[in-house]
């Protein structure tokens, strides 16, 4: 039996003012884990072709090259959401190309990352700040490059491990220890495998506090676990699945799909409020659906194209 006209809207208007409460979390409890998953499937693969789309369009501004799309995915998740388009412009002024040509010399690479991030010349000088303005000068008229306004990092409220001081000493350690990490990413099956990729230590000079204006502060120097979890959602799971889709090769998108599955659940703003009112996703997978509910649904009150929405009043429906 179809839902009335009026009757949907009246629903409708009921769900979207509960949505900023996640008032829909109430149905998803009561969902047996078959019918669940098969929602957060739906939801997922929604999810994958909106950032489908957005990695398409870092490899097309790439001119078509795969190694600077996953370096530039890289840099953008390397940090804080705060920071994000910041690395993503970092990426664009200080390209991998120009990376690889220094990849033997991890105080190269040092001054052309944090040169490039305008951040070098807010360091206090020591011999080894000064020799990587040097070296900066030589790269910037090289490569024509305009540094980034060093106002653009935002570093308030930010916990020291996550300071985009630290967060490229890590990039350029990364960077100086691997050539052409784009195989080697397709081949990630694990989160173990992606936390080995991904596990690198900025050199010791950067753990300490000798170089900022702030005073002592210790900072830890390995990327941890979760962030490496953050890069395999975000980076390998991504790039497996555009890649596949680019080669068509199912398996490779499968791989993708099986990453996410054993990486944890994430916890987060957009899945918090979700947990806590009973939902209980098992892995990443599932926590990808429900951001992709909060995020393109909930926060934008898209009730009526909502697959939530839908089975709601499709019940209510159902029972009258």
């Amino acid at each position: 039996m179809e839902p009335r006209a009026d009757q949907t809207a009246e629903i409708l208007e009921r769900l979207r003012t509960g949505a900023a409460g996640h008032a829909c979390a109430g149905f998803l409890t009561t969902l047996d884990p078959l019918h669940l998953a098969d929602l957060l499937t739906g939801l997922v693969y929604d999810r994958l072709r909106r950032k489908y789309d957005a990695a398409a369009e870092i490899y097309r501004i790439s001119g078509q090259n795969w190694n600077q799309t996953f370096y530039t995915l890289l840099f953008r998740y390397i940090g804080d959401l705060s920071n994000q388009d910041t690395y993503t412009e970092l990426a664009r002024r200080a390209t991998y190309t120009m990376v690889l040509r220094e990849r033997r010399s991890l105080p190269r690479i040092e001054a052309l990352l944090f040169g490039t991030s305008g951040l070098l010349d807010t360091f206090r000088p020591d011999d080894y700040i000064r020799r990587l303005r040097d070296d900066f000068a030589y790269f910037r008229a090289r490569y024509d490059i305009e540094p980034i306004d060093p106002s653009a990092w935002k570093t308030a409220n930010i916990r020291p491990g996550n300071l985009p001081r630290l967060r490229i000493a890590q990039l350029a350690s990364f960077l100086s220890q691997h050539d052409f990490v784009f195989e080697q990413l397709l081949a990630c099956r694990t989160r173990q495998e992606v936390n080995r990729l991904f596990r690198t230590e900025a050199s010791p000079y950067w753990s300490g506090a000798r170089h900022t204006p702030e005073g002592p502060e210790e900072n830890p120097k390995r990327v941890g676990q979760h962030k490496t979890d953050v890069f395999g959602i975000n980076v390998v799971s991504i790039l497996q699945y555009v890649y596949g889709s680019y080669i068509q090769n199912e398996e490779l998108r499968d791989r993708a799909i099986a990453l996410l599955e054993c990486i944890p659940a994430e916890e987060n703003k957009y899945t918090r409020p979700w947990i806590a009112a009973g939902v209980n996703p098992r892995n990443a997978f599932d926590t990808q659906g429900l951001i992709q509910l909060s995020r393109e649904y909930c926060a934008a009150q898209r009730c009526e194209c909502c697959p939530v929405a839908r089975r709601i009043i499709d019940k209510i429906t159902r029972s009258q």
